[in-house]
Parts: structure tokens; sequence; C-alpha cells
């Protein structure tokens, strides 16, 4: 199956922290390649304090063999090891999160985890990178395609493609 992963960082050195989270997904018991990678884009952040910096954001997508349960739970294991705390309030600033956003056609919704992500297709800042790598990915639950979903976005939130971009190898 392919899984798709959202990331972003607005604390410390973005880029930095994007690279070491991707290198670390890629070592996650049941990952393989190949790994697509979106371009990284800066986003203004949503639903934070007034000060907060903005974000680096991308999507990947990797080969996954496992439950999503046991991906969901190797991802927080790379948060914490990369100092989020697992407790704290919803949207703040952070090194870096990571969001399952599908697991290829799987539906599920537990207290735990929803897939796919129940607010992928309200989000610019998920869908702007997703698409580029995956316009033609139609999500369960979806009757559009991610890239018709982009287009027709109300979400007015500003999204442009970083300066900074992924080191040239995956």
């Amino acid at each position: 199956m392919r899984a798709g992963i959202a990331m972003g960082s607005n604390v410390g050195d973005r880029l930095e922290s994007l690279g070491r989270a991707r290198d670390a997904v890629l070592r996650i018991e049941g990952v393989s390649g190949p790994c697509l990678a979106s371009s990284l884009y800066e986003t203004e952040p949503v639903g934070t304090e007034p000060d907060a910096e903005r974000f680096l954001n991308a999507v990947i997508e990797v080969g996954y063999n496992g439950l999503p349960a046991s991906l969901l739970e190797a991802l927080q294991e790379i948060e914490a090891s990369m100092g989020r705390p697992s407790k704290r309030p919803r949207n703040a600033p952070r090194t870096i999160d990571l969001d399952i956003l599908y697991v290829g056609n799987l539906t599920l919704s537990t207290t735990a985890i929803v897939i796919p992500h129940p607010r992928l297709h309200l989000r610019r800042f998920v869908l702007e990178p997703l698409a580029e790598i995956r316009a033609d990915l139609r999500l369960p639950g979806q009757q559009h395609t991610t890239g018709e979903l982009l287009r027709t976005l109300a979400d007015p939130a500003a999204v442009q493609r970083s300066a900074q971009q992924w080191p040239v190898s995956l």
C-alpha cells in the first residue's frame, strides 16, 4: 500500500527538521520506496498564536506494509525524539508535525486515528503539496481527485513554494 504523510515545522531550523523527519520515516519498519516527495511550501500558521512563525510544509508518499496504528505510533515516536511533547495545546508551534493522510484505500475511524485525514480536503497547505505529487489520487469518501479538490478549494491561506528545498538526494 502507499501511505501519504504530511510534514510541517515552524520552530528552529525547519528545513533540517523536515529532512531529519523524512529520513526517520524512511527507516520505519514496513516502510519502503519509492518515496515521492513534494516541494517544500511556506505557509501561514492556521489557528495559532498571533506571533507564530510561518510553517515549512511538505507531503511524502511511501510504500507501507503494516497496521496504520503502528505507523501512527512510529510517527509519534519521531515527533517525540525531535522534541515535540505529546501533551500540548492544539496548533501550538512545533519542531515537527507528522500526520497520516491516507493508507491505500483504507477507511478507518477510531479515537486514536482517522484515515483518510478528516480535514485533508479543506487545507491548502496539505492539498498543494499532495496534488503536486499525486494530482490523480482519489481518496476514499471523495468524489474528486486531489488536483480537482485543490482547484476548487475555498481556503484563502497563503501557500507558496519555498526558496528552501530538499537536498538533492532522497
